[in-house]
């Protein structure tokens, strides 16, 4: 029932009633875009964060792979300067070793290795001195572990031939260079290395003089051909002398025959009746240093 005096307006009504949805709508559709404004800054702030930490795993990685790249080219910048690479001047140094005007001395070990080269490269490591080994290709098939170690240990691997027995090593020239080859392939599988080639022989007995001095010049020869040097000695020790052996008898040699010589290649022995050569190398070692040599192998003179 309507009061009197009342009208009721019916489109005002609708009107209003119209008014409030609407607003209700336009509230509705700012909360939703303001819903969704959050949304979009909550999401660019996880992407922001994700791309920051995108970027420093990036940068990382980067890192880590160029400290590794670098430790890869530094350890192989280490393996090849390992590996003897004979160049002209390395030649002409081969053919000058004699003549220096300081005083430097090589120690060289022939016929190893044997029983007795692990004491010899204990002492070398003791004195800090690098030295030259030419071995036998028959014995470092036998220790490989052994000519591991001298190489591992900076000291330089030349060759010595593979069997030391002259009527094989000496029945021709070619057959010279055969032993060569066979003892380099067993110094390459020694030490791992498939590239390894010392490109310098000592020729067993030396080169000079001899039954087989005809084979030696042309094998000589023949192994400049094939880019490989000889050298023997302008001192020694006197262990290939005499099987009566001493400490004294050795550094008695080892002073005569360094009288008044400034670049001396002194000639050893590795081997177990060459005992006395390993406990002598301290004192040996001494004396030179005390006569002024600085010691080198031929690492430094093949470059």
């Amino acid at each position: 029932m309507i009061r009197e005096g009342y009208e009721l307006d019916v489109y005002n009504i609708n009107a209003n009633s119209k008014l409030n949805k609407r607003k209700l709508l336009i509230v509705v559709i700012l909360l939703f875009i303001l819903l969704l404004l959050i949304l979009v800054i909550i999401n660019s702030v996880r992407i922001i964060k994700a791309n920051k930490i995108y970027k420093q795993y990036a940068e990382q990685l980067e890192s880590l792979n160029y400290q590794k790249e670098q430790e890869l080219a530094k350890k192989e910048a280490e393996r090849q300067a390992k590996i003897p690479k004979l160049t002209d001047e390395g030649k002409k140094n081969i053919e000058g070793i004699y003549n220096s005007n300081t005083k430097r001395a090589f120690l060289t070990f022939d016929d190893g290795p044997s029983s007795v080269t692990n004491t010899i490269l204990d002492t070398l490591k003791q004195q800090n001195v690098k030295a030259t080994f030419f071995v036998l290709g028959s014995r470092v098939e036998k220790k490989p572990d052994v000519v591991k170690r001298m190489y591992d240990e900076g000291h330089y691997i030349a060759n010595h031939g593979y069997s030391h027995v002259y009527e094989n090593i000496y029945a021709s020239p070619q057959s010279v260079l055969d032993e060569y080859n066979r003892c380099n392939e067993a110094v390459k599988n020694a030490i791992g290395v498939p590239e390894y080639n010392s490109h310098l022989f000592r020729f067993p007995g030396g080169l000079v003089g001899g039954k087989y001095a005809d084979i030696k010049n042309q094998a000589n020869e023949l192994l400049k051909q094939n880019n490989i040097m000889h050298i023997d000695w302008n001192a020694l020790n006197g262990d290939a002398e005499t099987n009566n052996l001493s400490i004294e008898f050795e550094l008695a040699r080892l002073q005569e025959t360094t009288q008044n010589k400034n670049s001396i290649v002194i000639l050893m022995h590795d081997a177990p009746a060459k005992k006395v050569t390993a406990e002598a190398l301290s004192q040996i070692i001494e004396y030179l240093r005390n006569q002024g040599y600085e010691f080198k192998n031929f690492y430094e003179i093949v470059k």
